[in-house]
């Protein structure tokens, strides 16, 4: 069975730590390098729901999108969330693995996947760094679409029914931006290559007001919506690189932000 190591290895090979922003903390961040991997879990978070299907499906190891910890750790005690959940790990010896915002970034990463689910065309990083590689991403629009055809053709590749939305449906779009999760501070480098609308995870409210000042548009699908689907992905990327080990994408994980309407009237239906 391949070790922890062998999937660093092969993580580091597909997003690699030098395309990390410098505020992040990414790689193994709890574990022991030499523990074989049997069973392994992908996910966006790591929470109490997450931590408990990886435990309780036995796994070896999360392969997580954010990092937990994220910030340095000066106690490690069941007094606050972050403790609980660790000392429930480590515990459990089950190790958390975070590519972050290398994932982000990466050649094969989220917003080239984005990018490419969008139909753009001529694709470059906004922020670029090497091979091809860097932050964010954008590209052009064949023929164009009105902002309202981009959201749809947006929530159709998620699989999602709603989304946030800054501007005029009829807007005609021609190049796009693309920045996953929270990246509001990519706006400035959408305006400077002259990209007719963006699509974020979220954004600033005062982000909004910026973009609609300057006449560009905003997608916001939400945070949960604009990553998750990459980390199913990731799934089965390393579910085929490593055919030994049973890999799934996290089944009990779920976007913590719902419309409020859609449950007032399922709850009404059932009355």
């Amino acid at each position: 069975m391949p070790t922890i190591e062998a999937l660093h290895v092969f993580l580091e090979k597909f997003a690699p730590s030098r395309l990390a922003e410098s505020w992040d903390n990414v790689g193994l961040l709890v574990g022991d390098r030499q523990t074989e991997v049997r069973r392994l879990m992908t996910c966006l978070t790591v929470t109490p729901a997450t931590v408990d299907e990886a435990i309780h499906e036995r796994a070896d190891l999360i392969v997580a999108h954010h990092p937990l910890p994220f910030a340095a750790v000066k106690r490690l005690t069941a007094d606050t969330i972050v403790g609980q959940i660790l000392l429930k790990l480590i515990v459990a010896g089950v190790a958390v693995y975070s590519p972050h915002t290398a994932f982000d970034s990466a050649a094969e990463g989220i917003n080239q996947r984005l990018a490419e689910g969008l139909g753009l065309r001529d694709i470059v990083a906004m922020v670029p760094h090497q091979e091809g590689q860097g932050a964010g991403r954008w590209g052009k629009i064949e023929g164009g679409l009105t902002l309202g055809e981009l959201a749809q053709r947006l929530m159709n590749f998620l699989g999602i029914a709603n989304l946030q939305v800054v501007g005029n449906l009829e807007q005609k779009i021609q190049t796009v931006a693309v920045a996953c999760g929270a990246a509001g501070e990519f706006l400035e480098v959408a305006r400077r290559v002259g990209s007719d609308a963006m699509v974020l995870g979220e954004a600033r409210f005062h982000t909004c007001l910026e973009a609609e000042a300057w006449g560009i548009g905003l997608l916001l699908p939400g945070h949960f919506a604009s990553e998750r689907f990459a980390v199913e992905e990731l799934a089965g990327l390393l579910g085929r690189q490593f055919p030994e080990v049973q890999v799934w994408a996290s089944r009990q994980e779920r976007d913590p932000l719902e419309w409020i309407g859609s449950r007032l009237s399922a709850a009404e239906a059932g009355t």
